[in-house]
């Protein structure tokens, strides 16, 4: 092979995955990394990590202070608050990824649209995201689940059917940018059609925002569940979830602060480290957005 266009090659190959060498040099992205890492383990894991089972009544051992054999107590039930917490983190990691996924499928494609567009298109699109956006999410979310079944896959198709308005605005933007490039233009003199244009050539020139976007919804969605199992809403007990555990560690705060404690914490923690992880993916796919 020629060694010029073999080095030509090397370049392109370097240049394509240099932003994860900026991503590793910043300690913050790491460590939201590392803790977004360590919830699918934890989460995949599960039925191993979990000392007991998350369900199991002991009422030989109700309200328990953390002790070797229990590390983080129990509950009023005399559950294991160890492996509740562990299985909590299941729900917590598939409502955050399912609701993400569908705001941003519906987000991505009507965004597309709008800027590839324009026009009528644009101004049908723009005006349902700023009625969508004249209602305060989560009182909207609250709205829509009083009149269905509180489930944990309701939870996940409201949450995302009301959340995909930062994304279409975000990839309008993106479209708006791209369409009047040279590689644009190229492809409609090829005779390219407008839908192969818009999904095969502009769309793959504006995923580094949409998965910031994605990365730092997640921490949102998770944030959302929480508050709504809270309110008694969202999922619904025995399942065990990070936020309903919090709704029975506030009946308990003076004799149990366990209960509300440590899931509090494991909802700070997995969210802090969300939004770590997304403003590290941002500042290595676009050096632009660095400030200082």
């Amino acid at each position: 092979m020629n060694p010029l266009a073999l080095g030509k090659r090397g370049g392109k190959v370097l240049g394509r995955y240099r932003w994860l060498a900026g991503f590793a040099a910043n300690p913050l992205a790491m460590a939201g990394a590392i803790v977004v890492g360590g919830l699918c383990l934890v989460a995949l894991l599960a039925p191993w990590l979990a000392p007991y089972d998350p369900q199991a009544i002991d009422t030989w051992h109700i309200l328990e202070a953390p002790s070797s054999a229990h590390l983080l107590g129990t509950d009023s039930l005399g559950r294991d608050c160890l492996s509740r917490l562990i299985y909590g983190s299941r729900i917590s990691l598939l409502v955050g990824v399912v609701s993400v996924g569908i705001a941003t499928s519906i987000g991505t494609v009507l965004g597309a649209l709008a800027g590839f567009y324009g026009r009528w298109v644009d101004t049908l699109i723009m005006r349902l995201v700023d009625i969508m956006l004249c209602f305060p999410t989560i009182f909207l979310i609250m709205a829509v689940i009083a009149f269905l079944q509180p489930s944990i896959w309701n939870i996940m198709a409201v949450i995302g059917l009301t959340g995909w308005m930062g994304v279409a605005r975000l990839v309008r933007a993106e479209f708006l940018s791209l369409r009047q490039r040279d590689f644009v233009l190229a492809a409609r003199i090829s005779g390219a059609s407008s839908l192969r244009i818009a999904f095969h050539h502009i769309l793959p020139n504006a995923i580094a925002p949409i998965l910031v976007a994605a990365t730092l919804g997640v921490g949102g969605a998770i944030l959302t569940e929480s508050a709504l199992s809270f309110l008694g809403i969202g999922v619904q007990p025995p399942t065990p979830s990070w936020g309903n555990m919090l709704t029975e560690g506030k009946d308990n705060l003076e004799i149990a602060w366990w209960l509300s404690v440590f899931p509090g914490l494991a909802i700070l923690i997995t969210v802090l480290g969300y939004n770590l992880l997304g403003e590290g993916l941002r500042d290595a796919l676009d050096p632009r957005s660095r400030q200082g």
